[in-house]
């Protein structure tokens, strides 16, 4: 219930909660949860999956959906990490751990299809990565004010290193991931661009996150695979 398991017969070492943004995916999420389930479960981790969903038609705004995630998750469970997940990607190894990194954020899906199984360019920090909780308080979150799709890696991938942290990676061999793709008019022929930065992020990262985040949750329910939390 609410997508949240522990294994029965042992004392699970790793508490992850698995956070999704999301808006109208249904395809992409049936596939993902009937994948990641099963992965996770094998990985003898205690998890929850949680769905961070977005009212309305306004514009999509991926990064202030997962600080929403972030705070309402900590009400649950003292995680030991944090997972943010893209809707669309589903992993191919059993040995790319939904653990974080003690010490630094990780990022986990260093090696997906859709780019040749290599990163698109040197500070993607894009698809799944891992924080813990006092990694994500260090560098204030996401930013709340990326309206739209793209650029708000780069700012994270920014305030890492700005908050005296660096982003590890997961092997390229573990870290292979397929990306679900239902739009084939959206196959991408050309090489894939990183989207222009519209921030200054050395100047915005400490007054624009966790600690400025307004929202408003709509809705807290249970599903059989996930909790799902509406927020406006």
């Amino acid at each position: 219930s609410g997508g949240h398991y522990r294994p029965p017969h042992c004392f699970a070492r790793y508490k992850s909660a698995i956070l999704v943004a999301y808006r109208n995916q249904e395809k992409y999420l049936h596939h993902l949860l009937y994948y990641i389930h099963p992965f996770l479960q094998r990985q003898q981790l205690s998890y929850t999956i949680y769905l961070i969903q977005q009212i309305g038609t306004g514009s999509f705004n991926r990064a202030k959906l997962l600080n929403v995630g972030v705070r309402e998750a900590m009400k649950d469970e003292e995680w030991d990490c944090l997972v943010l997940h893209d809707v669309d990607l589903v992993p191919e190894n059993d040995y790319n751990l939904y653990i974080c990194d003690e010490y630094y954020p990780k990022h986990m899906a260093s090696a997906m299809d859709r780019f040749q199984y290599t990163l698109p360019y040197k500070s993607f920090f894009g698809g799944v990565s891992a924080l813990t909780p006092e990694h994500y308080m260090k560098m204030n979150g996401f930013p709340n004010t990326y309206w739209g799709d793209g650029g708000e890696n780069d700012d994270i991938a920014t305030r890492i290193h700005l908050a005296g942290m660096k982003i590890v990676r997961t092997s390229p061999h573990l870290g292979r991931y397929r990306v679900m793709d239902y739009n084939e008019e959206t196959e991408i022929q050309e090489p894939w661009r990183r989207p222009p930065s519209r921030h200054n992020t050395r100047k915005t990262w400490k007054a624009d996150g966790m600690n400025t985040l307004q929202f408003r949750v709509l809705s807290r329910t249970k599903h059989p695979l996930y909790t799902k939390i509406t927020v406006d």
